[in-house]
């Protein structure tokens, strides 16, 4: 009897424990795939914006890093709320293989559309080619993807008139003669930061030329200084002694290894040629520390929160409003007008070293003191309580 009972036992336990097996089979189907640690967060950010199934666009940002590229992923999501198209927004971090795997990523998820704003312009190109080989539209958003004809469309502000209008600022600002000119630049990755170092070089070089300014921190831009126009070439060498590489902390870096070894000849009052509001708190957070520097007039670009409160209470002298607003309803306009079959509008062209790509441009507005509340609160842009010092 004990050894038919143990049987009978076993047999019992033997059933149930197959049932369990079927049980979780069923349940280990239904769990998502793993992935890596990168890609997860966007995989992740990508299913609260679409759900499974096909997609209509895909959008790549560079990073979400900058609170630029943040809002910038809202700016789309709203633009196309109630929209029968869909989208999906992945981040690539800073690396240009993830930008490809990104890519790769969209396509498989049968987008008509890529909009897509390169790492590095050149190495972005791969991610074109890949998109344009299986018949997607490749839309450039506010940076271009160079050396590659795969690209069919750009959005952007006008770089050349951000560069102009940063410039022209410090002209218009400075005192005298033989002022100190610092020079910094974005990275030489990106295509971008050329077109302003261009546009900031066309107003600058002639009051370097009269002597309204003098270079303090390129020995590369002092030996060019007296040519009106700079080849590419000619401008990566000053960038490659300048550039920040958009990163505030190499922007502190840079300036504090250059008025470590400016003369007492190079301080003073002081301009400071800043490509985007990052590295200009950041270089002006350096120049305010300097006991030889008496006042300094700082640039910078895209109207972030803090460089707006840095600019109510004077420790950053400007900024180019790109309204990205704007840029965002015109590339998903773009994408839209592509996705109803028609042709977009466009209002210019840029060389990317392969072609003539086709461009839509937005304009630029500079704000400073005088007109940060009409054109950034009034505007609707920002909220007067997100700020203090506001009159």
């Amino acid at each position: 009897m004990f050894r038919k009972g143990k049987a009978l036992w076993f047999l019992m336990v033997a059933g149930l424990f197959a049932l369990l097996l079927v049980g979780c089979t069923n349940d280990t189907s239904s769990e998502p795939n793993e992935t890596g640690d990168d890609q997860t967060e966007e995989t992740d950010t990508a299913e609260e914006t679409t759900g499974s199934g096909e997609i209509n666009v895909g959008i790549v940002l560079p990073t979400r890093d900058e609170p630029r590229w943040v809002q910038d992923e809202q700016r789309f999501k709203d633009a196309l709320a109630g929209s029968s198209y869909t989208t999906e927004i992945l981040f690539s971090q800073g690396s240009s293989a993830n930008e490809l795997q990104n890519v790769e990523t969209l396509i498989s998820r049968g987008i008509d559309v890529l909009i897509i704003s390169p790492h590095d312009g050149d190495a972005a190109g791969a991610a074109a080619q890949a998109a344009a080989a299986e018949g997607v539209t490749v839309i450039a958003y506010d940076r271009l993807i160079t050396s590659t004809d795969a690209v069919d469309y750009y959005v952007t502000f006008d770089s050349f008139a951000v560069g102009e209008a940063q410039g022209q600022y410090l002209i218009d600002h400075a005192e005298g003669t033989g002022v100190p000119l610092y020079l910094y630049a974005g990275a030489s990755s990106d295509n971008n930061a050329f077109l302003f170092f261009e546009g900031a070089w066309s107003v600058l070089q002639p009051k370097i030329a009269d002597g309204t300014f003098v270079i303090a921190n390129s020995s590369e831009a002092e030996a060019l200084s007296a040519n009106a126009e700079l080849s590419r070439d000619e401008m990566g060498r000053i960038l490659g002694q300048v550039t920040t590489n958009w990163d505030p902390n190499e922007a502190i870096n840079k300036a504090q290894t250059h008025l470590t070894a400016a003369g007492d000849d190079l301080k003073g009052d002081v301009a400071i040629l800043a490509p985007n509001d990052g590295t200009a708190r950041s270089i002006a957070d350096v120049f305010a520390t300097d006991s030889d520097i008496t006042s300094f007039v700082v640039t910078g670009q895209d109207a972030e929160m803090a460089s707006i409160q840095y600019i109510i209470d004077g420790q950053q002298s400007m900024t180019v409003f790109k309204d990205v607003r704007r840029l965002v309803e015109d590339a998903m306009g773009m994408a839209v007008t592509i996705l109803d079959g028609d042709t977009p509008e466009t209002t210019g062209a840029y060389d990317n070293g392969a072609k003539e790509v086709a461009a839509l441009q937005s304009e630029v507005i500079v704000v400073d003191q005088a007109n940060v509340e009409a054109e950034l609160i009034g505007s609707g842009y920002y909220e007067a309580s997100d700020f203090t010092g506001l009159e």
